[in-house]
């Protein structure tokens, strides 16, 4: 079963794409962690992605289909894929095309994770994690037991990102609707589009999810 998370940043798509991982042993691919980890490790591919993003350039799209498709030939035929906000754009959807069908891989469900905006400023805003073990918190909806302490670790230190702010929020949504949003009719198309209300909690989404792919 391979599926995409479609949802602006906040959504919750790396959360419901964890539960996936964890109960039906599929992989995870999220673009964003797969640039941060080659630019963190230093490879040639991270060199290069570094010097796009501080100069403040979009990725190329058919780069990050070269890296997109070597991380998924490392991976099992028998093992599922959940594609965590890729593909964006409408060349994206041609480019994921190509790249499942050289692998004999087929696309069963397309899940758009519904949100809105200001309930979802005030989610993103208000989170943070623990320094340590990157246990998550939030300012409203999940405050540590004991405050300044980490329920699982019980360290001190707490981070926040720092884009993680009301104005990046917004313009997030705003390049969401305008280039992430028209990719979802191509898909309806085919049938493979299924909509969950983003904004429940965090199990009702994910028994939403379980009902659409089981």
């Amino acid at each position: 079963m391979n599926i995409i998370l479609l949802g602006p940043p906040g959504a919750g798509k790396g959360t419901q794409a964890a539960f996936l991982v964890e109960k039906y042993g599929m992989v995870q691919l999220s673009t964003g962690d797969i640039l941060r980890a080659a630019v963190k490790a230093g490879t040639e591919v991270g060199k290069m992605a570094d010097e796009i993003m501080k100069a403040g350039k979009l990725f190329p799209d058919e780069l990050m289909a070269e890296i997109l498709g070597e991380h998924m030939d490392a991976i099992p035929a028998d093992k599922g894929l959940i594609f965590d906000g890729y593909p964006r754009t409408a060349p994206q959807v041609a480019l994921l095309d190509g790249l499942l069908s050289a692998r004999e891989r087929t696309l069963h469900y397309v899940i758009e994770l519904v949100v809105d905006e200001d309930a979802l400023v005030e989610r993103v805003v208000g989170r943070f994690t623990c320094a340590n073990c990157g246990d998550g918190y939030h300012d409203v909806f999940k405050k540590p037991v004991k405050d300044d302490t980490c329920d699982k670790c019980g360290s001190h230190e707490f981070k926040r990102r720092p884009d993680d702010n009301e104005e990046t929020v917004r313009t997030r949504m705003a390049e969401y609707r305008a280039k992430t949003e028209p990719i979802l009719p191509l898909y309806d198309a085919r049938g493979l589009v299924s909509r969950v209300d983003g904004m429940a909690p965090i199990d009702d989404v994910t028994k939403a999810i379980e009902a659409i792919i089981a």
